[in-house]
């Protein structure tokens, strides 16, 4: 048994398109939650329609729910869910987002898929980041999976060899395409380093690929000018490690040459959580 979906009414949409940002195992620098919430800003003539409410579905101790006070005496209690949400931002759109559930997956998704039926959903596109070797000095990339050979050849999707370990949003992916909705997944690929802070240059390069598949209309001056205070941030933290800065550097020579300066052999590279301890510890002092 999937969790009850609970629907206000149904909106009145014109083929719209689906977009869902799970946060979890597969969203590092939050790039697709980050993503939903930027389009939420700039839904026009929006509607919050539905929820699922997650809890049975969730293990508490890793995602715990929230407590809020009410004039300081009653308290309510947030549960996990997934929300759904509908407006336009140049076509109609549909906003799935929430954690990725621990259970039940195939119920769980199902009732997405379900739903999107119901709506008239003609294509998709789900969200997340992972953890790259990459420099945040170097404009992030993003990889891209389609359900068909002909969206992978349309979208320029990357990597159709992978086999292996997937989270929700791969499942969703599959579980759709089987529905006969063409998806695509959009992949930030977020410096290892960086990926447990939300990163705004990886949600401005994950919507640039949304304004160009989806034709999507969101105006980038704000998460531009977040991009570069970031970027500034991170600069300030890595002033007093030179260290950070020279494994930062060979990754960079990896990239440009696509092998590991021999100084700096990649087993010697420290681990995201290593770097992580020294620049994100400054981030969250900000």
């Amino acid at each position: 048994m999937a969790p009850e979906l609970e629907i206000d009414a149904l909106p009145q949409l014109r083929e719209p398109t689906l977009i869902v940002a799970l946060s979890g195992w597969v969203d590092a620098g939050l790039a697709g939650i980050g993503t939903v919430a930027v389009m939420r800003d700039h839904l026009a003539a929006a509607r919050r329609f539905g929820r699922m409410d997650l809890s049975e579905v969730m293990d508490l101790q890793q995602t715990r729910p929230s407590v809020h006070l009410d004039m300081g005496v009653q308290r309510r209690i947030e549960w996990p869910q997934l929300e759904f949400e509908a407006g336009n931002v140049g076509p109609d759109v549909v906003l799935c987002s929430g954690p990725e559930p621990s259970l039940r997956w195939r119920a769980v998704l199902g009732e997405v898929v379900d739903l999107a039926q119901r709506l008239g959903v003609r294509r998709a596109f789900t969200l997340g980041g992972i953890p790259a070797m990459a420099s945040h000095r170097r404009p992030v990339e993003v990889l891209t999976t389609a359900t068909s050979e002909e969206l992978a050849e349309a979208t320029g999707a990357w990597r159709q060899d992978y086999e292996g370990p997937t989270g929700a949003q791969s499942v969703l992916q599959v579980l759709l395409g089987e529905a006969g909705i063409d998806t695509v997944g959009l992949w930030a690929q977020v410096p290892h380093y960086l990926s447990a802070s939300a990163s705004p240059p990886a949600i401005r390069s994950l919507l640039v690929r949304l304004r160009e598949l989806a034709d999507v209309m969101v105006d980038l001056t704000e998460l531009e000018e977040q991009a570069v205070t970031y970027i500034q941030r991170v600069e300030q933290g890595l002033a007093e490690r030179p260290d950070v800065v020279d494994v930062i550097r060979a990754i960079e020579d990896a990239d440009d040459d696509d092998v590991i300066d021999e100084q700096m052999p990649a087993e010697d590279l420290p681990s995201g959580d290593e770097l992580a301890s020294e620049i994100e510890r400054f981030l969250r002092g900000q």
